[in-house]
């Protein structure tokens, strides 16, 4: 059992090498949280370690490199012919804009983190595979198509077409069956707005991606059947239990 703290002398207050033990012991718990958060989600993390590496690697490079590396690493109609399997893959790890890797890091956290804690590596990994090849391999032939009927300039061959936003899309489809109902009804109208709305309002290649990777994101609910839906008083267990009150 703890001892109470000693109080500072006439100040009714804990003394300071009290305050200064119980703000050590508050570091070790929230780093011990921090911890068992990236340790349950170890496919979100090593995503966003080689994104951050990339941006670096965007962001120090020249102008001509960028253009390169960024055309390079595209999953556009080019490079699909050229290298389909190598720019598919590639293509998943790099965001266009560094200085825009700080919203990725909370929308990973977010989206990503809580689907593979709660789904599972592997099949939070299957619904994120999944949805980027198709969302990129359909919105691709659908970008051809518009430029084979002169609806698209010709040059949208060489589009830069890179990101996470695909995987994101799905993560947020699948992670409608996390949420209980009724909230997930609310969830679920505001996802199919939100990447609908676009489309309603002519929308590009990557919004229609966006769509089919939301869809299989919804699609892949069969995977998670039976998962227990979230709990809001989990966060509050957890804390307690590093604390060691139950």
């Amino acid at each position: 059992m703890q001892q109470d703290e000693p109080e500072a002398p006439g100040s009714g207050r804990p003394s300071v090498p009290a305050r200064v033990r119980r703000y050590g012991r508050g570091t070790l718990e929230a780093r011990d949280l921090v911890r068992s958060w990236v340790r349950s989600s170890p496919g979100t993390h090593i995503w966003l370690l080689v994104i951050g590496v990339t941006s670096l690697v965007i962001a120090a490079a020249s102008e001509g490199l960028e253009t390169f590396l960024l055309h390079r690493t595209s999953s556009n109609i080019h490079e699909l012919n050229k290298h389909p399997l190598q720019s598919l893959l590639i293509s998943g790890f790099w965001i266009e804009t560094p200085s825009s890797f700080l919203l990725y890091v909370v929308l990973f956290e977010l989206l990503h983190a809580n689907v593979e804690r709660w789904a599972g590596t592997w099949r939070w990994l299957f619904t994120v595979g999944v949805a980027h090849i198709a969302a990129t391999l359909i919105s691709q032939e659908v970008l051809l198509v518009a430029i084979e009927h002169h609806a698209a300039p010709r040059a949208m061959r060489h589009v830069v077409d890179i990101g996470v936003s695909y995987g994101l899309a799905a993560a947020a489809g699948l992670l409608t069956y996390r949420i209980p109902r009724p909230w997930r009804w609310g969830w679920l109208v505001a996802v199919v707005l939100f990447f609908a709305t676009p489309l309603a309002t002519g929308g590009t290649f990557t919004d229609v991606g966006h769509a089919i990777a939301v869809t299989v994101g919804l699609a892949c609910g069969l995977l998670v059947r039976g998962r227990p839906t979230w709990d809001g008083t989990a966060p509050v267990r957890a804390v307690r239990a590093l604390r060691g009150g139950g």
